[in-house]
Order: structure tokens, then C-alpha cells, then sequence
């Protein structure tokens, strides 16, 4: 479905012109907030190429982070203006770079979420003022910018502020330090120039009036909606956006808690979902991600587990990264700036489709294939028989490979043709011997029985992986 902006809100939803709730599906290309002043990559890509790509796999945004000094700068660096459509960036300014993405992803149809990302092109600060500029540089850069793009239908959306932390407060009062005021007063000054965009704000760290929570990530505590909303002189334009990652990126507490990972979606409802739950505003995951999406290591079931969360909740989101060069979660894109990371696009697959969708190596050589069909053998009151139809739909024989699938409210009682193992909420199945080897076009069947233990009991996040 075409996406027809403006778009607006309506209660937990975003909704576009004509009406339809439409999920902003979106990654992060970041880099104009760096020293280079242009989103990376375009030493190895045409731009052209990278938005096509982009396209391809599924995704309707960009988030496209900026620093205050950028857009104030003449100078990019690191472009090969060899390299196919790389020529129309010489001799432009980050300004017009950032005209030229726009325009170029207006025809991929792709939309665009600008965020404020730094001040100088180095570190976050803490507060949306600091490192030698001042409130007024940044409202007087989003109002340039509201100004510039108020006919590109494409841009939707400010992302006022990346991850306030530290002294950040909400809700306080304290002029000096309250986000929620500083959104405010910053959102009231774009819509007056553009009211079309949506007005994208994040949480702060800490600092919330009888917050439940103890710890949060940067800009992952938004508890304080709930007595403090932020209030526009324009209606249904709030959106609000937490950041969430796993271990890779800090060993938080809450990973170490003997009852993770189930302690995880306590923290999402009392963090920000019960801001969509109330109908009070919609969620946009503005960043996620990680390098492992394993159903081991705790990243790997952090990450997992947030995906189904995601799609369990209808909840828009960008990806932490598009970019690969992201040190500690890694991107979509491999070091080479070309190939995909196919487990992880996968696992994304998920949420862009409603289902995991095949990913082709881009020299495709003979390999198996697992499709897996869920069927309900038997439903009664108080339990349920479940089997997994794996078929190889490859060209080769498979040599091994696992089931992995969560399984929440349900205590397994019987099983046949595989060993079944439990870690945390996940399952692992390892066939049995003679299932192992699947022809192609030739099909397995695996299965449980087990007792219902909640309204939550079939199995979700199901995945056949080659060994």
C-alpha cells in the first residue's frame, strides 16, 4: 500500500492522508552527524544504488540522523565521486547532500525522519543545548529545515533530539533541564512553519517523577508520559520514541536478573508500550539492534524477543543500522558495504512481512532451504498437540539443522522425532538422527504436546536454521 502523507496520529496509531493506520518499517543510514557530514558508505556505493536497496528488502523509512554542525558547514568528506551517481554530491554542501538523499529516496518512495542526532559532530550530549551552542541554534536549525522541506512530501517526521540523558529531566519544571518543555517549545516552533510533520520525541535517562523503573537506556525512559504528556499547539502530531538494545551494547542490570528474559516485557510495558496501550500516543522504536540474533547468548534472546515484541504490538520502528560500521550492534549491511546480513534481514523479515522472508545470496550456489508450516493437531480446555511440517524447498540434501521457537504460557508434556531443550523462553529441537538428512521437495514432521498455562500458549518466533 502507498503511503500518502502528511501523516498524523490517532490514538496509538499513525495514520496517513487518506486515513489508513499505516507501520513506519524503517532503518538508520547514519553519518551526516560525523565528522564526514555525509551518511556513510558513499566511498564504497553509488547513493543511488544504497536507497534502491534500501527499497528492496522491504523498508518505507529512513532515519536520517544530522548534526547542528553539519548543516552549518560547507565541507563533506569521504565520497568517491567516481562511483556512479556519486558525482552530484561535488562541490555540495551537507545541506544539499541532505536535499539530494531526500529527493532521490522521494523516488524510491521511501519517507524520511530527520533527527538531531549531536550538536558538534563528535559526542550526544546530555541536554539539547551544549558543546559551544545554544537552544536557539537548535530550534533556529530545525526551523531551517522545516522550511526547506515543508513542499518534500516525503519528510514526515522531527526526531527532535537524540537520546537526552544525564541531567535530563521530565516533567521537573526546571527550564534548564526539562526535555518535555524543551519538546514542547521546539515542536510549537516547527509546526507553526510546517504543521504536516509528525513530532518525534524521545525519553530521557532518569530523572521522571515516581518513575517504577530504576535504570533505563539514553532517551529509553518516557514513564513520565503518563502525568506529563507533551502538549502542541497542533493536535495528533506526538509521537513518542524510546531506544532499546541489548547486552553488546552495555551490560545493563536487568540482563543479569535471575528471571530474565521474561523481566524484559515488564520493563517494555512500564518504559513506553502503556503510552499506546492508554491510546494515548503512538510508539516508534526510533533504535534497536545488535550483532547477535542467536537464541543463546543473551543479545542474541534480547533481540529475538524484542522483534516478536514489535510485531506482537503493531509498533513502528528504524533499525540501528542500516550502516555496518556501527561498532557494537553491527548493521543490516556487511563490512563490504554491498552484501547482506541474511540472518539478520531475516529475523527482520519477520516484521516487514508478517513472516520470515527468504533472503538470496547475491551468488546464489546450491543450498538447502527450510520452510516451516505450523499445524494444530489437537486444541481442548486445558492443553494442545502442535506439529512442525519442515519441507526442504533447496536444491540440496540438508546436512543438519535445529528448530527454534518461544513458547510462553505453555509447559511441554510430550514430544516426538527431535530432542526438545529449554533456555529461558526459547526451545531448541535437534532432530533425530534419521530426520536430519531432508531431501529436496521431501518433508519432516516434528511436534509437542503440552499444557495450556495462558491465554499466550502457541509458539511463536519459529525458525528452522541449516547446521
Amino acid at each position: 500500500m502507498k503511503i500518502k502523507t502528511p501523516l498524523s496520529t490517532k490514538g496509538s496509531q499513525i495514520v496517513d492522508a487518506n486515513g489508513n493506520t499505516i507501520l513506519l518499517r524503517g532503518v538508520n543510514w547514519f553519518g551526516m552527524e560525523t565528522e564526514v557530514h555525509v551518511p556513510h558508505g558513499l566511498w564504497r556505493r553509488d547513493y543511488k544504488d544504497m536507497l534502491a536497496q534500501i527499497k528492496q528488502f522491504g523498508y518505507n523509512l529512513i532515519r536520517l540522523p544530522y548534526s547542528v554542525n553539519a548543516l552549518r558547514s560547507p565541507n563533506i568528506n569521504a565520497v568517491d565521486f567516481s562511483i556512479g551517481s556519486n558525482r552530484d554530491f561535488q562541490g555540495k554542501t551537507p545541506l544539499q547532500v541532505m536535499d539530494i538523499i531526500i529527493q532521490e529516496a522521494a523516488k524510491n518512495e521511501l519517507l524520511i525522519m530527520l533527527d538531531s542526532h549531536r550538536l558538534n559532530d563528535v559526542t550526544t550530549p546530555e541536554l539539547w543545548y551544549g558543546d559551544g551552542f545554544t537552544e536557539a541554534d537548535w530550534i533556529d536549525t530545525w526551523k531551517l529545515l522545516a522550511e526547506r522541506y515543508k513542499n518534500q512530501t516525503n519528510v514526515i517526521a522531527a526526531d527532535l533530539k537524540n537520546e537526552p540523558h544525564g541531567s535530563a529531566t521530565w516533567g521537573q519544571g526546571d527550564i534548564t533541564t526539562d526535555w518535555r518543555s524543551a519538546a514542547e517549545r521546539c515542536g510549537n516552533e516547527i509546526l507553526a512553519i510546517n504543521p504536516n510533520w509528525l513530532i518525534v520525541v524521545e525519553g530521557v535517562e532518569k530523572n521522571v517523577p515516581n518513575q517504577q523503573l530504576l535504570g533505563h537506556w539514553w532517551g529509553g525512559n518516557l514513564e513520565g508520559v503518563k502525568d506529563f504528556p507533551v502538549r502542541l499547539n497542533v493536535a495528533n502530531k506526538v509521537v513518542y520514541s524510546p531506544h532499546e538494545y541489548g547486552e553488546g551494547v552495555f551490560a545493563q542490570a536487568w540482563f543479569n536478573a535471575p528471571d530474565f528474559p521474561q523481566n524484559l516485557y515488564e520493563r517494555w510495558h512500564k518504559g513506553f508500550l502503556y503510552i499506546a496501550n492508554n491510546e494515548i500516543a503512538p510508539i516508534l522504536i526510533g533504535e534497536f539492534g545488535g550483532r547477535k540474533i542467536d537464541t543463546n547468548s543473551k543479545e542474541g534472546i534480547w533481540q529475538r524477543q524484542f522483534i516478536n515484541f514489535i510485531q506482537q504490538n503493531n509498533l513502528s520502528f528504524s533499525y540501528w543500522s542500516w550502516n555496518p560500521n556501527s561498532s557494537d550492534t553491527g548493521g543490516i549491511l556487511l563490512d563490504d558495504w554491498v552484501n547482506i546480513d541474511i540472518g539478520k534481514q531475516e529475523l527482520l523479515g519477520t516484521l516487514l512481512t508478517g513472516q520470515i522472508t527468504p533472503v538470496p545470496n547475491p551468488k546464489p550456489t546450491p543450498q538447502a532451504q527450510l520452510a516451516v508450516e505450523i499445524l494444530v493437531q489437537a486444541d481442548w480446555n486445558n492443553g494442545f498437540c502442535i506439529n512442525f511440517r519442515l519441507t526442504n524447498q533447496g536444491t540440496v540434501p540438508t546436512q543438519d539443522w535445529r528448530l527454534n521457537f518461544t513458547l510462553n504460557q505453555a509447559k511441554i508434556s510430550q514430544t516426538w522425532n527431535g530432542s526438545y531443550s529449554l533456555q529461558g523462553a526459547i526451545y531448541e529441537v535437534i532432530p533425530a538422527n534419521w530426520a536430519k538428512v531432508i531431501q529436496p521437495g521431501k518433508t519432516v514432521e516434528i511436534g509437542y504436546c503440552a499444557d495450556k498455562l495462558g491465554d499466550n500458549y502457541k509458539p511463536s518466533d519459529v525458525k528452522a536454521v541449516l547446521v
